[in-house]
């Protein structure tokens, strides 16, 4: 990773649903890009990945998370340098959403729901390797 890479970190938050125990998945709408995506965000300088990952899903949300698997860390571009975001599964173990700045909305999908809403295809894959691990 070159030194002015962007460095950062999320999640594929996800819960079973309250109503009939199905997996369901949040996504977030953050209306600066008007997309939907994982919750994730930039790392602080010197933060641990899944420390920073488990930050940007309660500042994003306002749920807690308890971290699973490592999912693969993504690399795109982004303004016209490199960007790399480390993601992790993660069970969403408290927490309701506020409104704020970043993000306006949230949304608990089913799976086929939710790779249907993302913006972005690489987030796509991520939810695949979520329900089909390798």
């Amino acid at each position: 990773m070159s030194d002015d890479a962007i460095r950062a970190a999320g999640c594929v938050l996800w819960r079973r649903s309250p109503v009939d125990g199905a997996l369901e998945i949040c996504l977030v709408h953050r209306p600066k890009y008007d997309d939907w995506s994982h919750p994730k965000g930039k790392l602080k300088p010197g933060e641990d990945a899944l420390a920073g990952a488990l930050r940007e899903v309660a500042e994003e949300t306002g749920y807690t998370a308890v971290p699973g698997v490592r999912l693969p860390t993504v690399h795109y571009e982004a303004y016209g340098r490199p960007k790399q975001v480390h993601y992790w599964a993660a069970e969403a173990s408290g927490g309701s959403f506020t409104p704020n700045r970043e993000v306006d909305r949230i949304l608990w999908l089913p799976p086929a729901a939710t790779r249907t809403r993302l913006t972005q295809p690489r987030d796509r894959e991520l939810v695949d390797i979520l329900l089909n691990p390798i």
